[in-house]
């Protein structure tokens, strides 16, 4: 076996197990049963649907056979006859063993379809019976096209016109049959879907692992765009997957109704057709390998073009003020260029493929004609026998050609499971572990206390604190202060513990008496009353409540032009920096933790409002932790930590330090 051979098993392998992970929880919970129980329990769908079928078919004939016992006669009883052999011989007990099997299986694992899973499989099950129930009705239809034709070359006027009201009645069956699959498969989807981005959603917001995994540092992690991950390519491979199944059932009936037809009809042609099928399958396989990775790389182009946009939308006030649309525009256009470069490469293979592929469906026409020529200038086969072959034929040879005829959908769907299986592996691996920034605490406790603490930035060698001792009680009040870039931000992460240091011990608060406010302060996707509230549950105050701490903020403006707290806004943009600020002390007021760790959260504020402000803070008796550059913070704080970039840093009461010094 070759080394390429080892390597392209290897990746199906891999890309078979990522499918498996993405599409059996769904069903079937993953931890408990291996890929061959789920494998198991689909033929065992398909053992209980062909079982109810033939029951209902069974039940059809009878119903028949007492009201109209001479149609049936007529235009049915090679349905009859089939049905009848199968109840008189071995295959009865056949299909009644693999329905009795089926029916078992599905009962002994009852316990793990809990959770609405059985709902999924029922719909499963409902969607297969009326694939069944269609692919019968075809199969019936080159019957009746072949009476149909001889009616017509053998003038026979009167039956021509019976037969073909049977044909109109198929299809008048067959529609609302086939409509209703339609639906069932689009609502199965969408419950897969929606449960789907849940179970993502889940883990991408858990152990903070859409700030561990960084998916906006494109140069350190291979997770990008999670935006896109989490919706297109989610509802890409839920609807892709139902149709690929789906497809796959639909054609596996389809030649298995079909190909016992066309085998009494003509032996040659059969053996010809799946001769031929293998052949042409395996060529456009082969071709249409580059297609996946291209495919892959446009999925992700796509992705950074409309996250470049998204960019300029959000930060359309800052590129305004910096008349920076120029460059902008470069990096955009950069972006788009990326999406045409590779997307008319995707052009170049696409029509390879779609040439091929259509060569191969053309020159599949021919086959009946050459093979059925001679036995029907023999006179062996009538004409309408010659039309049912060709009939059955061509629905064997689309069977057996459904991955040659979706070869371009499949390098799809194919990119969008390994992108979508290696964000859910990424971002499972992290909901997992124990939580980051609990783990980068030492301890709980009523205080912040750090001993010798060294720390470093992420990837980097540069030490911004070492040997940092300090403690900070409930009572207390710290002023950061210090040279940009030196590192105040960096200890605050550490406080939080987003950060952890390469050496020392931290001891904090638990999760909630700890509030952080940044200098832009951040406005979710909500209303006022959530604005205010976050993170804290809404339900938790009264609207009078909400409008007094907004008067204390001074936001009493808002009172007026927002009267109802629920309506939702575009806050970032409507709000100015100012207002966004004060809101951020809202916040701080209604969720009092004990500790407020502020980063310049006053900066956009006049020095009246900002010492009201922090009375408001002293009122509640709250830790303060600040970082600030202005000499009036002082006032309300008593100690101050100096950083001086190096690693160096001191430590003294307010009182006794200079701002001048800065």
């Amino acid at each position: 076996m070759t080394e390429q051979t080892i390597s392209n098993n290897k990746r199906l392998r891999d890309q078979l197990s990522s499918l498996r992970k993405l599409a059996q929880p769904f069903f079937l919970p993953l931890e408990q049963n291996s890929g061959w129980s789920f494998i198991w329990l689909l033929i065992s769908l398909l053992f209980c649907v062909g079982g109810i079928v033939l029951i209902l078919l069974t039940g059809l004939i009878e119903f028949f056979e007492k009201i109209q016992p001479i149609l049936l006669e007529k235009y049915f009883n090679g349905v009859v006859e089939i049905v009848t052999s199968i109840w008189s011989s071995w295959w009865g007990f056949f299909f009644s063993g693999v329905f009795a099997i089926g029916s078992l299986t599905f009962f002994n694992y009852r316990h793990q379809l809990r959770n609405k899973r059985w709902v999924h499989w029922s719909l499963l099950g409902i969607i297969v019976l009326m694939l069944l129930a269609v692919n019968g009705i075809n199969a019936g239809i080159g019957f009746i096209a072949r009476d149909l034709t001889n009616a017509l070359v053998q003038k026979q006027e009167a039956g021509f016109y019976k037969i073909l009201g049977i044909y109109a009645c198929c299809f008048i069956v067959a529609l609302p049959i086939r409509v209703s699959q339609i639906f069932v498969t689009y609502k199965l989807g969408i419950i897969w879907r929606e449960w789907l981005s849940k179970s993502l959603i889940s883990d991408y917001m858990k152990n903070k692992a859409y700030y561990i995994l960084n998916p906006n540092d494109e140069e350190q992690t291979d997770v990008d765009n999670p935006d896109q991950r989490i919706t297109d390519d989610t509802r890409a491979f839920t609807g892709q997957s139902l149709s690929f199944t789906l497809g796959i059932f639909d054609a596996f009936l389809t030649f298995s109704l079909n190909i016992i037809i066309l085998w009494t009809i003509s032996t040659t042609l059969t053996l010809s057709l799946f001769a031929y099928a293998a052949f042409a399958t395996s060529i456009l396989i082969i071709a249409g390998k580059n297609l996946v990775r291209i495919d892959f790389d446009q999925l992700r182009y796509e992705a950074d073009f409309r996250y470049g946009l998204v960019h300029i939308r959000d930060n359309a006030e800052s590129i305004a003020f910096y008349s920076g649309e120029e460059p902008e525009k470069a990096e955009t256009k950069r972006r788009l260029l990326e999406v045409v470069n590779n997307f008319n490469l995707l052009i170049i293979w696409r029509v390879i493929i779609d040439v091929m592929r259509r060569s191969i469906n053309y020159a599949g026409n021919f086959f009946p004609y050459l093979i059925m020529a001679v036995p029907y200038f023999a006179g062996e086969i009538d004409y309408g026998r010659f039309i049912q072959a060709s009939f059955a034929f061509g629905m064997v040879e689309g069977s057996l050609f459904f991955i040659v005829n979706q070869i371009e959908e499949l390098a799809k769907f194919t990119a969008g499971i390994s992108r979508l299986e290696g964000f859910q592996s990424k971002v499972e691996k992290v909901s997992r572990q124990k939580d980051s920034s609990q783990e980068n605490i030492d301890s709980w406790n009523n205080s912040i206390i750090i001993k010798n603490a060294d720390l470093y930035p992420p990837n980097s060698n540069k030490k911004i604190i070492a040997g940092l001792n300090i403690s900070i009680n409930p009572d207390d009040s710290l002023l950061v202060v210090g040279p940009s870039g030196c590192g105040k931000t960096s200890l605050l992460r550490m406080l939080s513990g987003l950060w952890k240091p390469s050496q020392g011990q931290i001891d904090a608060p638990k999760k909630g008496d700890l509030l952080f406010i940044p200098q832009k302060p951040y406005m979710i996707l909500g209303s006022l009353r959530e604005q205010l509230c976050y993170p804290t549950d809404q339900n938790k105050f009264s609207d009078e409540h909400l409008r007094a701490v907004l008067n204390e903020v001074n936001l009493t403006s808002f009172i007026d032009r927002y009267p109802d707290l629920t309506i939702k806004q575009d806050w970032p943009r409507i709000l100015s920096l100012g207002e966004q600020q004060r809101l951020a002390f809202g916040r701080l007021l209604l969720n009092s933790p004990r500790f407020a760790v502020l980063d310049e959260a006053t900066s956009a504020l006049d020095i009246n409002t900002e010492q009201h402000l922090y009375s408001l803070l002293r009122k509640r008796d709250l830790a303060v932790i600040s970082v600030g550059h202005r000499p009036t913070l002082i006032d309300f704080h008593d100690s101050v930590l100096e950083l001086n970039g190096d690693g160096s840093w001191h430590l003294q009461p307010s009182s006794n330090y200079e701002f001048d010094r800065l």
